[in-house]
């Protein structure tokens, strides 16, 4: 595909269809930012607002129902990943995870669930494990409230309940969590965004003091905050903190199930909303370097973007400027992508980027996102998890800060049947290619008795890696673990047990998580990366490495949130399939400082220090 390159341009041309009207005004005006031809992304996207009304769903999404396109014949290659559930012989089977009445939902804010994260909280090298956890609009009796849990990994397979000693037994209504060292002390930090006043967990070394009021960052007291990201946009050596909500809910003010427009499913009664319900918004807080943050939303034209439900936010740099971008997945309107303009603001481009929409110009009910390198080419694509009657959407990256939705050629457009949420890009059998692991479960617990094909608990998804961008499903023969059927919500990847294979921790509601442990056989290489910022922030999150072996490159970025409101593994994990050896790694670090490192061990995790390696 040809494409043009994307200039810098006066204010008229800097925008997104969040941004304007829904008789598409001001869209048109937007094709003069472009010289060279018009991305296809960007024309579907004209076309396709011209019949937003014609289309709309009686939810309020616009013109699911999509079909499955004829699924490609399996190649019949063994697929040597092999997934497990042991949450329960590990500990985590009495973490009741309740959020919301487990036959029917009342209420929006019911239904969307909770991430998980897979993070070391004492620096032993072993990988912990914190969920967060809901409530009821009834409540519970007085000392039985539910809370988020901490399980300290005991390095033999199981784990123990710390949520106590560590000062983590918070109850209330939670959503997402991020993870950083936002005062560069060494220990990793924790954000938990809830409906209410978010939470900002200090570690003090295994145990945590919730300093968010101290820090300024508990966010507006009436919100319903979603996705979290720690990322270092101004380049300080800082994290920095950009936080999303999904609305502004209020209970008194929301229809019962069935009683307006947006209540209804196929025609079963349900909860209202998103349609209908006010809309979420963004915040950017800026580290100033003292444990404490500056508000500046609307100094750095965050706060420019109207008109979404929010809810995963990943940062990356998307176009390889050097530079920290952001990108939100949202339901049920145009997704959004910041574009960082190394000035301390941003510009909203999701639409000129090809990010907003699907292939065919429509918005979405946008869940979860994966950031990876998929094709192999260097760059960094997006899968973005969607509503049932969709498809995902696979944006590869076309140079240049301009996005293809191309789904259908990577053979991902086969499975529309199931609300998708957490998402993840990475090497579940160690081939050097970067796999797929897919969450699913539906949000109407009453389409069980109805007479619906959709069901409320769906099994999990894996598709293959097949090289050049294609995928293929596995799912039927990547163990029993997959094979489990529940509504599920986050997702977290990482290396749990340290054998050298991606393990994942799942979010189910109203039951225990699934510990899906991998039990990859022998045979394929690997090798993991831990990176610590100097000049960086400590966390090294934004930093991007390319790592070559046996005549391939792959490429990942060191991420906050990502998947579904979650926080994956920190390390970085690169599959080597028979290759006995690592060529080069190169890290692009945050600080804009790129160094090579040659001579890693493989089949092992090592520490990349900045500034310890050979400049670029």
């Amino acid at each position: 595909m040809s494409v043009g390159s994307h200039r810098t341009q006066p204010d008229q041309c800097v925008g997104s269809i969040s941004q304007v009207s829904d008789n598409c005004k001001g869209l048109a005006n937007l094709l003069p930012c472009y010289d060279g031809p018009v991305p296809a992304a960007f024309t579907r996207a004209l076309i396709g607002l011209s019949v937003l009304s014609a289309a709309a769903h009686a939810q309020g999404v616009i013109n699911r129902g999509a079909a499955p396109e004829p699924k490609p014949a399996f190649s019949g290659r063994a697929f040597q990943a092999k997934f497990k559930d042991v949450a329960a012989t590990a500990g985590l089977n009495h973490a009741l995870l309740t959020v919301g009445n487990s036959d029917s939902k009342k209420y929006i804010i019911e239904a969307n669930g909770t991430g998980a994260a897979f993070v070391d909280v004492d620096h032993d090298g072993w990988l912990d494990i914190f969920l967060v956890n809901g409530s009821r609009l009834e409540g519970f009796p007085k000392g039985s409230e539910p809370h988020s849990y901490l399980f300290r990994n005991q390095r033999d397979g199981s784990f123990v309940d710390v949520s106590s000693d560590a000062g983590l037994k918070r109850a209330g209504w939670g959503s997402g969590v991020c993870a950083g060292d936002y005062d560069n002390d060494g220990k990793t930090d924790l954000f938990v965004t809830y409906w209410g006043p978010n939470a900002l967990y200090h570690n003090n070394g295994g145990k945590f003091t919730d300093v968010a009021s101290q820090a300024s960052v508990t966010g507006p007291e009436k919100e319903w905050s979603s996705g979290c990201t720690f990322l270092d946009y101004d380049r300080d050596g800082n994290l920095d903190l950009f936080v999303t909500s999904y609305q502004q809910f209020d209970p008194a003010r929301t229809p019962l199930p069935g009683k307006g427009a947006n209540c209804q499913w196929k025609g079963v009664p349900v909860f209202c909303g998103p349609r209908g319900l006010p809309f979420g918004s963004a915040t950017l807080y800026r580290n100033r370097g003292d444990g404490t943050f500056d508000d500046v939303s609307n100094a750095s034209g965050i706060r420019k973007a109207k008109g979404f439900y929010a809810f995963t936010s990943v940062a990356a740099d998307l176009n390889q400027d050097g530079w920290i971008d952001i990108y939100v997945a949202c339901d049920s309107t145009p997704s959004l992508y910041f574009r960082n303009n190394k000035d301390g603001t941003f510009d909203e481009l999701a639409t000129e980027a090809g990010l907003a929409f699907n292939e065919h110009g429509h918005e979405q009910g946008g869940m979860g996102v994966a950031v990876g390198d998929l094709d192999g080419d260097g760059s960094l694509d997006l899968i973005k998890t969607n509503f049932a009657g969709d498809y995902p959407n696979v944006y590869r990256n076309q140079g240049r800060g301009i996005f293809e939705d191309e789904v259908v050629r990577a053979g991902l457009a086969v499975n529309p049947q199931y609300v998708a949420w957490g998402i993840g890009l990475v090497d579940l059998d160690n081939d050097g290619l970067q796999d797929v692991f897919q969450v699913n479960g539906h949000v109407y617990p009453e389409i069980d008795n109805a007479k619906i094909v959709e069901s409320y608990r769906n099994p999990r998804l894996v598709y293959r890696n097949l090289g050049g961008g294609r995928f293929e499903d596995v799912s039927h023969i990547g163990g029993t673990g997959l094979a489990k059927k529940a509504s599920s919500r986050g997702a977290a990847f990482g290396d749990f047990d340290n054998d050298g294979d991606m393990d994942a921790i799942v979010v189910n509601m109203g039951e225990s998580p699934s510990l899906l442990r991998n039990d990859l056989g022998p045979g394929a290489h690997w090798i993991q990366l831990r990176l610590r910022g100097t000049k960086s922030n400590r966390s090294a999150i934004g930093a991007i490495v390319t790592m070559s072996a046996g005549g391939r490159k792959q490429t990942l970025p060191l991420l906050s949130q990502s998947s579904f409101l979650s926080q994956s593994d920190f390390r970085l994990h690169f599959g080597l399939g028979q290759a006995s050896r690592v060529d080069e790694v190169t890290v692009r670090w945050p600080s804009g400082f790129v160094e090579r490192f040659t001579d890693l061990t493989i089949d092992r995790i090592s520490e990349l220090v900045e500034g310890s390696g050979s400049s670029q």
